[in-house]
């Protein structure tokens, strides 16, 4: 074979590799037109979070700034979408005061959300003798005279949507649930005992989300 033949056998090979090339990038391409185009046709919609009720089992400040505390929070989540599933995965739950985590994170279980489905979790966020920013003794001493604190429940986590065949990545899932607390074992306004000094209130309040 001469040489003029062996160049012209490997120029038909490089041009077979990059039509190839060109072949799967021209499909992928495709692929991706057709994910964005049904994702802008079905504009999916936020999941909605409601904070439904807070029972108070312990409330305790030992110490200016000190913290022991058990609430079991009740979290409705519904998927507002008709042809949207949503997967939530790695959720956890805890209590902010002032900004400042005050409880331990609690484990949600990863769960898949079919249309227009409803999911309600029970978790308990809890702590024992956790220290307050210094900065916040004093609102937490004025609170405690008052009667009672507000607390934003948190959840974080993370969601894939569904449509149809089709699962998007990961998004980043942030729901913030602001309640008012009572502190010790004596009902406050629409407080009812449900058990050993666990007093149950209905808040019936929705959550701010962000995906």
């Amino acid at each position: 074979m001469s040489v003029k033949e062996c160049t012209h056998h490997k120029e038909r090979k490089q041009k077979r590799i990059r039509r190839l090339c060109a072949g799967i990038l021209i499909f992928l391409f495709l692929i991706l037109l057709t994910i964005l185009l049904i994702w802008a046709i079905l504009q999916p919609k936020k999941p909605r979070f409601i904070l439904q009720d807070a029972t108070i089992f312990n409330f305790n400040v030992s110490a200016p700034n000190i913290l022991s505390t058990s609430i079991q929070v009740t979290i409705f989540a519904r998927n507002p979408n008709d042809k949207v599933g949503v997967y939530y995965d790695k959720m956890k739950t805890y209590a902010n005061y002032h900004n400042q985590q005050i409880t331990y994170y609690t484990q949600i279980p990863s769960v898949y959300q079919g249309h227009k489905d409803v999911n309600i979790w029970s978790p308990f966020v809890f702590s024992n003798n956790v220290p307050i920013a210094p900065y916040n003794g004093q609102d937490l001493k004025d609170d405690q005279q008052n009667g009672g604190v507000w607390l934003d429940f948190k959840i974080d986590g993370r969601v894939k949507w569904r449509v149809g065949t089709i699962t998007t990545g990961h998004y980043h899932l942030h729901v913030t649930c602001s309640a008012y607390v009572p502190f010790g074992n004596r009902p406050g306004d629409g407080g009812i005992i449900v058990g050993n000094n666990a007093v149950k209130y209905q808040i019936a309040r929705s959550c701010d989300v962000s995906v």
